[in-house]
């Protein structure tokens, strides 16, 4: 049904795509209710998740035949709707949806109807969903395309309403106890930070991220040192694209994701920060869905060569970016596997840890 709402994109009008596209997803609720028996609806994130998994296989198609693999689709929508979505940093944030946000709305869409919990995957997926769509907002916003602002534009405020309230709502859900006594828990927060390698290292890698970020951060907003004047024009050219979307990534890194950094030095420095589970995948997903646009938007041959990532330093701006994106993901999966360290000290743990003072 999904082909068969495409394929008529060509030669469509606005009004009869939208129309056909009500009708699609009209069709795929009343199939999945009546199979289900109105089941799997008892969670409305369930909705949510078959309504942008649509939208999902929409942005593929796009950022397809905007890179040449297929032609005819969405031509007329692109050119007279959204045009910014023709730029390099438009058809990243594409692929990144229609395949790996995709993928996580049919995990999710399964978990719902095996009853399982999806907690975890659906943190992972609010904060790459909200890095995605704020940095394009406010890039289209800034940027060069500003002035050819249409209509459409008002398509994407659901990204940001309907996000928020199923995040509220992913963090609501009860989390997944681990079994572990007073006495283990106690006996890991007991650990200094020199007992724990792993953590050492982890702290290492945030201070060297958080560094970086503040460096980049202070390139974007053009300070005169010869160190940021050398990186934004010999390594990084694609900071200065008027688009504004590197520009945004930058400052949105600099403002919100090192302050996060610096927390989870403290947390993984201090025991019994709860709350760093949870948002140590939120994060992660944002780096990962930031870093996947910014690195594929900087090689990208729809960005104009004189932002491009010079040749001479392509490997080397490669793997620092690759690096940065994996930092985070560390962190949530240390946060996952040994949670022990994070959880709240009972009134037994404590009892035993004061015992060995």
């Amino acid at each position: 049904m999904i082909k068969v709402a495409v394929t008529t994109a060509h030669s469509c009008s606005p009004l009869v795509l939208m129309l056909t596209g009500v009708l699609v997803l009209a069709s795929l609720f009343s199939i999945i209710f009546f199979v289900s028996g109105g089941s799997h609806f008892q969670d409305p994130l369930f909705c949510v998740f078959v309504v942008f998994s649509f939208t999902s296989v929409v942005d593929l198609i796009i950022s397809l035949e905007e890179d040449g693999y297929i032609s005819g689709f969405m031509e007329a929508y692109i050119r007279e709707g959204e045009p910014y979505l023709r730029t390099a940093h438009g058809i990243m944030i594409c692929y990144w949806d229609g395949i790996l946000h995709y993928g996580l709305y049919l995990a999710m869409i399964a978990a719902i109807g095996q009853r399982k919990s999806y907690r975890n995957l659906g943190l992972f997926w609010l904060g790459s969903l909200m890095m995605s769509i704020v940095v394009f907002l406010l890039g289209n916003l800034i940027g060069k395309y500003s002035s050819d602002l249409s209509p459409a534009f008002l398509l994407n405020l659901p990204y940001i309403l309907i996000p928020i309230w199923a995040g509220t709502r992913l963090f609501q859900q009860p989390k997944a106890l681990p079994c572990l006594s007073p006495e283990k828990v106690a006996e890991e927060q007991r650990k200094r930070l020199y007992q724990r390698p792993q953590d050492m290292g982890l702290v290492l890698v945030l201070l060297l991220t958080a560094a970086f970020t503040f460096f980049r951060g202070m390139v974007v907003l053009d300070c005169p040192a010869d160190s940021c004047f050398e990186y934004i024009y010999q390594r990084e050219p694609y900071l200065r694209d008027p688009v504004a979307y590197p520009k945004v990534q930058m400052l949105i890194y600099m403002f919100y994701v090192l302050p996060f950094f610096c927390l989870c030095i403290y947390g993984l420095v201090l025991p019994g920060c709860s709350w760093l589970p949870d948002w140590s995948l939120v994060f992660a997903g944002a780096v990962a869905q930031a870093q996947f646009s910014h690195l594929g938007s900087s090689l990208h041959p729809r960005t104009p060569f004189p932002y491009q990532t010079p040749e001479d330093v392509w490997w080397s701006f490669f793997i620092t970016n690759v690096l940065y994106a994996l930092g985070p993901q560390l962190l949530a999966y240390r946060c996952l596997r040994c949670p022990a360290f994070f959880l709240p000290a009972t009134p037994a743990s404590l009892h035993v840890g004061k015992k060995h003072q």
